[in-house]
């Protein structure tokens, strides 16, 4: 008999689970409205009956986008630190008729390998832990699987959820070691991979081309950086988690190495509703809270300023659960065109 390799076997079972869901009645993608963004894919749906008989998606995680950053510059932020949002996770997917369904037309096509399917078939079957798919246990639980996070379908850490189909009793937590199994900690960090913050160009004063020694002030409008947040649930668990990104800081960096910022660490902290200070008539000899002075012309060119702003995320689950994850970042590059001051000789 041919042998097949334990990644061959995940991706041979997670073909036919897959074409398993498609073929269910009742199974169906939810759309939810985006905030200046019309309906967006918010995760998959489905229902249960009350009695076990659950759609293969109906534990899925739904995303409520309502609140997010919207406009065509917005973007996802981006972690500081190392840790990036699961790109799969645990939920209910199965009653004990559809797990068995599931799997054995897979033992039947034989195509994983004899040793492979004996020991499915006395996991599942035999007692081994459990007993004939736990039939005695309908509509007391769900058998939980692997789903892959929106949006991460082509990322390598999407094929991390190796663990085979497992049981879960009704109002009982997941297993305690298996990190990406739902829990409101859990949505927290998937809510997080949806987030979407407004776009990070500043206005600059002078407008147009600067000039060299020439303190340029920068400034955001704080009416379009206010906090945004994405709520993620598992409706048929009752859990839900929202995170929030609130605005921080915006840092500055010029694009050359001839030039200075203000401050000289080159980050402005949000205040009083936004960042930096709008320029007006009769500041030009003071000193912008937030900017850039050019020392060099850009020449023929331009200097590619780069403005990134931090934001702080936090979340608030059910059941009294939340804490703070990874600060995130979004920035956006814009062309200055810096030019020499023109004297005139008399």
């Amino acid at each position: 008999m041919r042998r097949v390799s334990a990644r061959g076997r995940v991706l041979a079972l997670s073909a036919l689970v897959a074409a398993f869901a498609s073929a269910l009645p009742g199974t169906a993608v939810a759309y939810g409205p985006g905030e200046g963004q019309g309906s967006q894919p918010t995760g998959p749906s489905g229902s249960s009956d009350g009695k076990g008989a659950i759609s293969a998606t109906a534990g899925a995680v739904v995303f409520d986008v309502s609140k997010n950053g919207s406009g065509h510059s917005a973007g996802p932020v981006a972690s500081t630190t190392a840790w990036t949002p699961p790109a799969c996770y645990y939920a209910p997917k199965y009653s004990p008729d559809q797990l068995k369904a599931t799997l054995e037309p897979i033992w039947e096509a034989e195509s994983t390998g004899y040793e492979w399917d004996a020991k499915q078939r006395d996991r599942y079957v035999n007692g081994h832990p459990y007993k004939d798919f736990n039939k005695d246990k309908a509509g007391k639980g769900y058998w939980w699987d692997s789903y892959v996070t929106p949006g991460r379908e082509g990322d390598p850490g999407a094929l991390d959820c190796t663990e085979p189909p497992f049981w879960v009793d009704t109002n009982n937590a997941p297993p305690a070691d298996i990190p990406q199994a739902i829990t409101p900690k859990v949505l927290a960090e998937l809510a997080y991979n949806q987030i979407s913050v407004p776009g990070t160009k500043v206005t600059l004063a002078p407008t147009g081309a600067t000039k060299v020694n020439l303190p340029t002030w920068a400034w955001l409008d704080g009416a379009e950086f206010k906090p945004v947040s994405v709520t993620a649930s598992v409706p048929l668990l009752g859990v839900s988690a929202t995170t929030t990104a609130e605005p921080y800081s915006l840092r500055i960096a010029p694009g050359t190495s001839d030039a200075e910022t203000y401050p000289a660490s080159g980050v402005c902290e949000f205040k009083n509703g936004g960042i930096g200070e709008a320029y007006a008539k009769g500041k030009a000899d003071e000193t912008p809270p937030c900017g850039v002075k050019y020392l060099r012309s850009s020449g023929t060119g331009s200097y590619p300023l780069k403005a990134t702003i931090t934001w702080k995320i936090h979340w608030t689950g059910s059941g009294g659960t939340g804490d703070t994850l990874p600060d995130g970042t979004f920035g956006a590059t814009q062309d200055v065109v810096v030019q020499e001051i023109q004297a005139v000789n008399r």
